[in-house]
């Protein structure tokens, strides 16, 4: 071992359990990470510094104001670059004795197999469940660990899947919950030190599993509440009746919006400078799907209604059926899901229109000075 390395790596050389052998096992790894935000940041960042040999980034988003609370690998400097960028570029400043391959894509059923071809070990770092059942049935097939954690406003969960044969996400949880069912941390709000603890824990689990030091969390999940700093461990098993993953096939649970909508295909879309000018003659009923909380943090002008996707069923009666009518969230996810509501409730498709990219492409490209969050 090299000067600098054995310099670097002091404090693991002299741990009883882990020493050269573990740092040696370190430094020949390969580790992928998928999603370079709040739980890839304190990941990464402590994986490269304990010398992983190879980390690879996969990510397709760029670097915003509002992700600046929790995603500490990047900065003020970094935004509108590309996540995966700003990333090589801390990690190789914090450790340049490692490898980085980076690509600025999004995990999919076509290209999750070839993403994740060599490696021996996978971080969980994205934020929605479709994308965890296809990191799953990847890694089932080619039986890589991966590290799963997941962060809902104060709480954080922890577990090993995959590991040697172990229990996976698919036997945790069978079947995915209704699309929108669940918020994510930009609807529902989340610490910004939380997916820092549990991305620090998912870096630790990394160590012990390449190195094989301690018993890894796998069939247990760690349920951390840190508004009073208590946690439990859940045991859950194996279902030997599932049948395995051989081949990436299930899309409906890969599409991003949570669950495939029905009729997605024959769903309208508006962009937002179709909307404006539609807005300056005779606009159409502007219905708001987003939760409470976000309507006060901004709004499209002239907005009729705002009713949560997951309630439109009990306020038909407030939404007219004689008008065009636009439905928007923040992304344009969960307005599919209320169309699609819509649809099956007696409106016609064709006085549909899903706001295309939500209110962020308004913010984005009709009014700037718009919060983001």
């Amino acid at each position: 071992m090299s000067d600098d390395r054995e310099a670097r790596y002091a404090r693991h050389l002299m741990l009883p359990e882990f020493g050269r052998k573990g740092q040696a096992a370190l430094e020949e790894s390969n580790v992928a990470c998928i999603g370079a935000g709040g739980l890839g940041s304190s990941a990464l960042l402590y994986l490269a510094a304990a010398g992983i040999g190879t980390i690879r980034i996969i990510d397709d988003d760029d670097v915003e104001i509002s992700n600046l609370q929790r995603q500490v690998i990047h900065g003020t400097k970094d935004m509108g670059r590309k996540k995966v960028d700003s990333a090589e570029e801390r990690l190789m400043d914090v450790n340049p004795l490692i490898k980085v391959e980076k690509f600025a894509e999004r995990l999919d059923g076509q290209n999750a197999l070839e993403f994740l071809h060599g490696i021996d070990l996978v971080i969980d770092g994205t934020d929605n469940i479709p994308a965890r059942y296809l990191l799953n049935d990847a890694c089932e097939i080619l039986g890589i660990p991966w590290i799963y954690a997941s962060v809902f406003r104060y709480e954080g969960q922890l577990t090993v899947f995959n590991h040697q044969g172990s229990a996976n996400y698919r036997d945790l949880f069978p079947n995915p919950p209704p699309a929108g069912s669940i918020p994510s941390c930009s609807e529902a709000g989340v610490l910004g030190a939380l997916p820092g603890i549990m991305g620090t824990m998912q870096a630790m689990e990394a160590i012990k599993i390449i190195a094989n030091v301690g018993q890894p969390l796998s069939e247990r999940l760690m349920i951390l509440d840190t508004r009073n700093m208590t946690s439990k461990i859940l045991s859950y098993s194996k279902d030997k009746t599932r049948q395995l993953v051989t081949i990436l096939d299930r899309q409906d649970e890969y599409i991003d919006s949570g669950c495939e909508v029905q009729g997605e295909s024959d769903m309208q879309s508006m962009t937002v400078i179709n909307l404006h000018e539609r807005m300056e003659g005779e606009a159409p009923f502007l219905l708001d799907v987003r939760r409470a909380n976000e309507e006060v943090i901004c709004s499209i002008p002239g907005t009729d209604l705002r009713v949560e996707h997951t309630q439109i069923l009990e306020n038909l009666d407030s939404i007219p059926k004689d008008r065009d009518i636009v439905v928007y969230c923040r992304s344009g996810i969960r307005s599919m899901s209320a169309i699609a509501a819509l649809a099956t409730n007696g409106w016609k498709l064709e006085q549909l229109w899903n706001l295309d990219g939500g209110i962020l492409a308004w913010s984005k490209e009709i009014d700037p000075s718009m919060p983001r969050y």
